[in-house]
């Protein structure tokens, strides 16, 4: 089952915006699984959600990783992630960082925030 961070705006007039969105990946199990991503952004020319990155990769068991997207300038962001494999489990986080690596105060979304859905907005 996939799963989103919802939309999260991204400006100034709320705080800090975030250039970076960090997604964290967390293989809790020995059993290796196949992790989906899709990043999405709303410009501020459009204001409309635009898919910018979709990525997919394997990770061994009881492992982690990290990956940056670039979401500098732009409204709002959100990630959608699905994960699969046999007795998995996964904890995904996602945090927005600032130009200077800092941690973006509002746009953090840990194990229990994340809300299920039904399919990815873009079909893979």
């Amino acid at each position: 089952m996939p799963f989103t961070t919802g939309l999260i705006t991204n400006t100034r007039a709320f705080g800090t915006a975030a250039s970076t969105v960090a997604v964290n990946t967390r293989n809790i199990t020995s059993t290796p699984i196949t992790v989906l991503m899709e990043v999405y952004v709303v410009p501020p020319a459009t204001n409309t959600l635009t898919l910018i990155y979709v990525t997919g990769f394997t990770l061994a068991g009881h492992s982690s990783d990290t990956r940056e997207f670039s979401v500098a300038g732009d409204i709002a962001w959100e990630v959608q992630l699905d994960q699969s494999g046999i007795l998995s489990e996964v904890a995904f986080s996602v945090f927005g960082l600032d130009e200077f690596g800092n941690l973006v105060h509002g746009q953090n979304i840990k194990v229990e925030d994340w809300m299920p859905i039904t399919a990815f907005s873009s079909p893979l």
